[in-house]
């Protein structure tokens, strides 16, 4: 099986345990009263932390440094993460949308981006890194 296959489906199975966790942990706390953008927020960083070294080790077994790699991580998730609070107050606080429907078409929808991210810059393999991004961090 090639790289990409055995990545994707690393990924995916890495992807589909954390965020469906996180995601069934989302609705319980909204439904018991916590804000929308709030549990977002807390559990965004928790997922971070658990998809980085999950990601890192078993998905793309990158042996390179972690402090890279790590800066990297965080800068990408960073900008998602502002990405999905916007998403939130635009479609939720300002449309009205259902936050539950929001929140997963917007987990849904970043799988490719942040798959391509992270194979390709956050935790590359041999000269796969890309110059310009690299310029970034």
């Amino acid at each position: 099986m090639n790289t990409w296959r055995i990545q994707g489906l690393r990924y995916i199975i890495v992807g589909l345990a954390s965020n469906l966790t996180l995601y069934l942990l989302y609705l319980v706390l909204t439904t018991i009263g916590m804000g929308h953008k709030t549990t977002m927020t807390l559990l965004y960083l928790t997922g971070i932390l658990q998809t980085f070294f999950l990601n890192k080790r078993w998905t793309f077994t990158h042996s390179g440094g972690s402090q890279k790699s790590l800066a990297r991580y965080l800068a990408v998730y960073a900008s998602f993460y502002l990405l999905n609070l916007g998403v939130l107050h635009l479609f939720v606080d300002q449309f009205a949308f259902p936050h539950a429907f929001v929140q997963g078409a917007f987990m849904v929808t970043i799988v490719g981006p942040l798959f391509l991210l992270q194979k390709y810059w956050i935790f590359p393999q041999g000269s796969a890194s890309s110059p310009i991004l690299d310029k970034a961090i």
